[in-house]
């Protein structure tokens, strides 16, 4: 099975200073890969699929490897659009608005930002959301 320590270091590198600019979030080691939260509730959750235990997550196999994952929360307005674009997006397989994507050399970043800042909005107590500033272009 994936542990934390399964999802690539340059991900993890990429994903943590989105996700500490958002108030009060913090990370922590989840039953599979890494994840951030607000308060109990999950933002953003990170990991490597083993193929024969999540094959849907694991459905786009990169270089012959198991993807690393995200999932996140989708305004609910929202989710088809994303998931209907196809590869990178899908929607995960539990709860009424999350979405997953596969993470890697084609991601990009600032749309990443975007969707992890969405999610938190989702999430968080309305006086934390109205203290996020957009995310920075890059």
């Amino acid at each position: 099975m994936s542990g934390p320590g399964d999802v690539p270091p340059e991900i993890l590198d990429r994903l943590r200073p989105i996700c500490r600019r958002l108030p009060d979030t913090y990370e922590e080691p989840a039953w599979i890969g890494v994840r951030w939260r607000i308060r109990t509730r999950t933002i953003a959750h990170v990991y490597t699929p083993a193929p024969e235990r999540f094959p849907l997550d694991a459905q786009h196999l990169i270089a012959g490897e198991a993807p690393t994952v995200m999932t996140f929360r989708v305004p609910i307005d929202d989710l088809l659009g994303l998931t209907a674009r196809g590869f990178p997006f899908f929607r995960a397989p539990w709860g009424r608005n999350v979405a997953a994507t596969t993470l890697g050399d084609h991601t990009d970043w600032t749309e990443i930002a975007e969707l992890i800042t969405d999610s938190y909005c989702e999430m968080a107590p309305k006086f934390l959301v109205a203290r996020v500033a957009p995310p920075p272009s890059s």
